[in-house]
């Protein structure tokens, strides 16, 4: 708590000029003392608000990610990898913090932001309007798109052949996103599931027609040599973007922006989308 002092001055009538000089050099050295006190509170307010400052105070990034392969997963021998997950931790390596991975649920994934339960959303994310709007989004990082999955020897010619099935797709994903924006999924029996993964599973066994999800977790988990290899893409219905997300107002992005360029320029980010056959964004 800044505390201010207060003088009283008695001042005698045969002081004169030179004590109303006294008193004036007083009075400004106040006023001084008052504006530099005033711009050092302002000044710890504004770093007490910046996220960058806080995630280095802490010493690590809390990254809210699902389970979804090729972005974050736990491969055959046990270990939690992906390439968002190779690429938080050089990023964390960048800004001289760990990485500290929490499962969240997609569907309340701004609701964890705004708690201030994880730092940011990490996880093959699409830059929609509705996320750019509300929350601070860095530059996009890897390309996508939403793809149609059906089981092998499904006919299909469009999405017209969907409009009375049952169709799946991950909460609060893009892929819920295509299928209420389009004319014909938007009239199909639409069920949502917690993950991506999820919707697979209703494909491959019978209880779902068909599923929109991100390419990305398809061409890496379906087809021959999978555990999917009954199921197929069918169409590719539109393209997007991958970014992260921090709260809004966030000087965090910027910060990742720039250490996202130093790994374009050092070859991290080609070798990586090498690694887990991924386009980067232009």
């Amino acid at each position: 708590m800044k505390r201010i002092s207060r003088r009283s001055f008695l001042m005698a009538a045969g002081l004169g000029v030179a004590a109303l000089g006294l008193a004036a050099c007083g009075g400004a050295a106040s006023a001084s003392t008052a504006a530099s006190a005033s711009s050092a509170a302002s000044g710890s307010t504004a770093a007490a608000e910046s996220d960058l400052d806080d995630i280095k105070g802490k010493g690590k990034m809390v990254i809210g990610y699902t389970v979804y392969e090729p972005m974050n997963y736990t491969d055959a021998d046990g270990n939690f990898t992906g390439f968002d997950t190779e690429l938080a931790t050089a990023v964390c390596e960048k800004l001289g913090v760990e990485p500290e991975f929490v499962e969240i649920n997609w569907d309340t994934k701004v609701v964890e932001l705004d708690a201030k339960s994880i730092d940011c959303i990490w996880n093959g994310m699409t830059l929609t309007e509705d996320i750019m709007a509300n929350t601070a989004t860095t530059k996009a990082y890897a390309k996508n798109a939403q793809v149609v999955v059906v089981k092998d020897g499904t006919d299909y010619t469009s999405t017209a052949d969907l409009a009375d099935k049952t169709v799946v797709a991950e909460a609060g994903s893009a892929g819920e996103a295509a299928i209420q924006g389009d004319e014909n999924l938007s009239k199909a029996d639409y069920v949502s599931k917690s993950v991506q993964t999820d919707c697979l599973m209703e494909v491959a066994a019978g209880t779902a027609d068909a599923a929109v999800l991100d390419l990305t977790l398809a061409n890496a988990m379906i087809g021959a040599g999978t555990d999917y290899a009954s199921l197929k893409i069918v169409d590719e219905l539109n393209a997007e973007e991958y970014g992260v997300a921090f709260r809004k107002g966030s000087d965090a992005a910027a910060a990742v922006d720039a250490a996202f360029d130093a790994l374009k320029a050092d070859g991290t980010m080609q070798a990586l989308a090498d690694k887990y056959d991924l386009a980067l964004a232009e």
